[in-house]
């Protein structure tokens, strides 16, 4: 009985100190400019008063401050009216360090204040303060706990970059205001303030324009399919096209706002020339091929060849540059886009833009002529420095993604380079702005596990190799790289859950990216906080990816040419557990220690993996023939 009374006394011990470890847990996403851990804790109070300086430029930050702090608490929480428990205080002097999007944060064990030049910086604060709390902060109902506490601390904050932006492509499948408007509050909790709002393109033009009402009558509709994107069959003549939707311009102006009080700004993008198979089917007159008025929206069935060197279209989804309609159109574009949206640029797409249509035309070739344009590349810089024009007409600036650069660029554009790298160092050397956002490290739409257990895409982007970018590349002039941001194209994502799925945990990994400095990137002190971070997530219904947990399998052949597998993980701290039986490991299965040699008559390989007692990973089924193939 003594015993049995010094075990369980010996366990609540062991309960409560990891019960006070998890509570003094600091795990702040992005990684702070400096931050200084003091003694003791602040405990939320029964009432909690808000005072805010500058009344009404505060106003928003502070509203969601209190109902952050009273909806899981149960708490009062008060704005004024009282000695003030939490402070909000815009600087009466600038404080240089600071900039305009920095803070100083100060945690008591009686009061917190969060100091900044401008109400950009209060909202940071705030988005680090709340993440200071216990992970049952995030609830939307009342969570009942005995004190509610963050650790004492000093943090002083500001942002590498000035872009610090995530994209989201509306137009291969489409996403509700209210849906666009919960991924904009996801990544302002984690300090992007650019939403990259991908528009139009092949398969859906998403905005109001009431100058060309086809756009969104015809323009925004498709058969509806499920399946592989990319690969379906060619809908027939009788099938209904349900499939899609627009914003409206209330819902565009709505949307702008609701951003903005979060400290977002939103571009706009309108894809041109190439991507624009929507537009061309709702006014055929804007393409240069014949027979351009039997185009439809597509709806996820092949139209375009992709080759190394470069690609081939099936259907001609260009806008005509040697058609003057064209450019009245795109005039009737930007002049309400830009009338929608109060960011300075506007991005104009340019990329994988198919020219085989292009030399099949007598207009291209008089076109040609004409300005002395050699080749078709030259073509497409014609293009791009006429809708430059109408683009700054309209007061914006325009910029577009690298391939805008061939040819030669307009002084004034900017580039977003996303094939590699090269395109930003190129574009930084002609003295261009640039923001980098290459496919290696940033493109969220690819596989960030296995294929064998991932919506499948042609290419994989672990959350170490995303944490690895670095926005200003070898070579390149920092003067002219604005920041970076994270693209979601949404070929393979039908919905917002998904979308979800594949933003996080990778977005983690480029906001600190963006705000940290570089010298306090560590990826052994970023996992910690992941985890901390899908506790939160998990309490706030948020979805994520669990694939750091899943172990990444590498075939290779032994000296006899039989197959062998080896397993890692991507984190450290896990085992792997397997079975070549056909049966569902647990942690009471072989353990993985080494290259596996499978038995001569075993098909299937499963695998799960844990951290002690805990099963981590998911359950992974690995066919053999599978692992054989990728040897190939």
């Amino acid at each position: 009985m003594r015993k049995l009374r010094l075990f369980l006394a010996t366990s609540m011990i062991s309960v409560a100190a990891w019960s006070q470890q998890a509570e003094t847990r600091i795990a702040i996403i992005p990684e702070p400019v400096r931050l200084k851990r003091l003694d003791g804790y602040f405990r939320l109070p029964e009432r909690v008063v808000v005072a805010v300086s500058g009344q009404e430029a505060l106003k928003n930050s502070a509203e969601w401050l209190k109902r952050r702090l009273s909806v899981a608490t149960g708490h009062t929480v008060a704005i004024g009216g009282g000695a003030a428990t939490i402070r909000l205080l815009l600087n009466g002097t600038a404080d240089k360090e600071l900039g305009s999007e920095g803070y100083r944060l100060t945690v008591g064990p009686g009061t917190i204040i969060i100091k900044a030049n401008n109400p950009a910086g209060i909202f940071y604060g705030i988005q680090t303060l709340v993440q200071l709390f216990p992970p049952e902060i995030e609830s939307a109902s009342l969570v009942h706990r005995s004190s509610w506490q963050a650790p004492c601390v000093e943090i002083t904050d500001y942002p590498r970059f000035a872009w610090r932006g995530l994209m989201l492509d509306v137009s291969r499948h489409f996403f509700t205001k209210e849906e666009v408007e919960s991924y904009i509050d996801q990544m302002a909790r984690y300090k992007f303030n650019l939403f990259h709002w991908h528009l139009t393109d092949d398969e859906g033009w998403r905005v109001e324009i009431k100058s060309l009402p086809s756009l969104t009558t015809k323009g925004a509709w498709r058969v509806h399919k499920v399946g592989q994107f990319g690969t379906f069959s060619a809908p027939l003549a009788d099938e209904p096209r349900t499939e899609g939707g627009f914003y409206s311009q209330e819902d565009i102006r709505e949307v702008v706002q609701y951003a903005k009080d979060r400290f977002v700004d939103v571009l706009p993008e309108v894809d041109v020339p190439g991507h624009s198979l929507a537009a061309i089917a709702s006014y055929p007159e804007l393409s240069c091929t014949p027979g351009a008025d039997k185009y439809e929206v597509g709806s996820g069935e092949p139209f375009m060849n992709w080759t190394d060197s470069g690609n081939i279209a099936l259907v001609d989804n260009t806008l005509c540059p040697a058609n003057e309609k064209s450019y009245a159109f795109l005039d009737k574009v930007f002049t309400e886009i830009a009338g929608l949206f109060p960011f300075p640029y506007i991005h104009v797409g340019g990329d994988e833009c198919a020219k085989n249509f292009w030399q099949k035309s007598d207009a291209i070739r008089a076109l040609m002529q004409q300005e002395g344009l050699k080749n078709m590349r030259e073509v497409q810089s014609y293009f791009e420095k006429r809708v430059e024009k109408i683009v700054e007409s309209k007061g914006k600036k325009m910029i577009g993604w690298d391939e805008i650069l061939e040819g030669g660029l307009a002084p004034g554009a900017a580039v977003m380079s996303w094939r590699g790298e090269q395109g930003g160092v190129e574009a930084a050397r002609l003295n261009h702005e640039v923001v980098m956002s290459p496919t290696t490290y940033t493109y969220l739409d690819y596989m960030q596990g296995d294929p064998i257990i991932e919506s499948h895409v042609y290419a994989t982007l672990r959350l170490d190799k995303a944490y690895s970018f670095e926005p200003v590349p070898a070579g390149a002039d920092p003067r002219f790289i604005k920041g970076g941001q994270g693209n979601l194209w949404t070929e393979q994502v039908y919905n917002i859950r998904h979308a979800e799925y594949m933003t996080w945990p990778r977005a983690f990994a480029i906001a600190e990216s963006v705000w940290s400095p570089r010298e306090k990137k560590s990826w052994s002190a970023f996992i910690p906080k992941v985890e901390e971070h899908f506790r939160r997530f998990d309490i706030e219904s948020v979805k994520y990816a669990p694939c750091i947990y899943d172990p990444v399998f590498t075939p290779k052949k032994d000296e006899k040419g039989r197959l062998t597998i080896a397993m890692s993980t991507e984190i450290g701290g896990l085992d792997i557990y397997y079975t070549f039986d056909n049966s569902f490991p647990d942690r009471f299965y072989p353990k993985y220690t080494g290259p596996l040699l499978p038995p001569k008559d075993a098909t299937t390989l499963r695998v799960i993996t844990y951290r002690g007692a805990q099963p981590m990973g998911r359950l992974i089924t690995m066919p053999l023939k599978e692992m054989e193939g990728r040897l190939k």
